[in-house]
């Protein structure tokens, strides 16, 4: 089946991808994994852009990204894109994704965009459970977008629990944020910013900066925020940063 990955697709029920998305992964509370190895098989990505984040793009040419040998993280990265795209000099950059499809796609286009005008030594791809998944050492900065809202409600705690455990201490988190709101079921599910805060707060996570995201594709403008959190050194539960 040829992918119905087009820019800028509306992330909601009314599109047909969104709810073949929905019936493969069922809406369930418990973590799915089958189901996205199926959207991708099947190619139904309606999240896909085909192209990096514009708002990965702009990130890169701000110039406020770590380097110096800094490390980072995309989980549920998908076709590799945003991999490429944050990765250089100075800046390794891993993508994660539980779908052995997905990384193979990654893989293919990534060579081919080192090829023209990248370097492969840069980034890296791997297939393995977000939630099991354990690297050689900590990153310096996870990048996360449409992420979060693709997991039941329930599983968010745990969702921070595993970017507490996979940052460096002095690391960087940074979520570009697909607020969806109205949606009977999910994937994408409801989200709200306070819906992060609830779970990355008895963390020690803060946010340094948060703002709309004026580069998204048209139909999800006005729907996504960007935002920074970096975690506390002593926060105020004492005991969060061994949670």
């Amino acid at each position: 089946m040829a992918s119905t990955a087009v820019a800028g697709q509306v992330l909601d029920g009314s599109n047909p991808a969104v709810a073949r998305v929905r019936q493969l992964i069922g809406g369930r509370r418990e973590y799915c994994p089958d189901g996205w190895s199926r959207c991708w098989e099947e190619g139904v990505t309606p999240w896909d852009l085909g192209q990096p984040t514009p708002a990965v793009v702009e990130l890169v040419k701000s110039g406020t990204l770590p380097g110096g040998g800094a490390t980072v993280l995309v989980p549920g990265c998908g076709a590799g894109y945003d991999v490429v795209a944050l990765s250089g000099p100075g800046r390794f950059v891993v993508g994660l994704d539980i779908c052995e499809t997905a990384v193979a796609k990654a893989k293919k286009w990534s060579a081919a965009a080192a090829g023209d005008d990248g370097d492969g030594s840069l980034f890296a791809f791997v297939a393995a459970d977000f939630f099991t998944w354990e690297p050689p050492e900590r990153f310096d900065l996870i990048f996360d977008y449409t992420f979060f809202c693709a997991f039941h409600p329930s599983m968010r705690p745990a969702w921070a629990k595993r970017m507490a455990d996979l940052l460096k201490p002095d690391g960087e988190l940074i979520t570009l944020m697909y607020l969806a709101e109205g949606q009977e079921a999910g994937p994408p599910f409801n989200t709200t910013v306070l819906d992060y805060e609830e779970v990355l707060k008895p963390l020690g996570f803060v946010i340094t900066c948060i703002q709309d995201n004026h580069v998204a594709v048209k139909p999800r403008q006005g729907m996504e925020k960007i935002a920074k959190w970096k975690r506390m050194t002593n926060p105020t539960n004492p005991d969060s940063s061994a949670q």
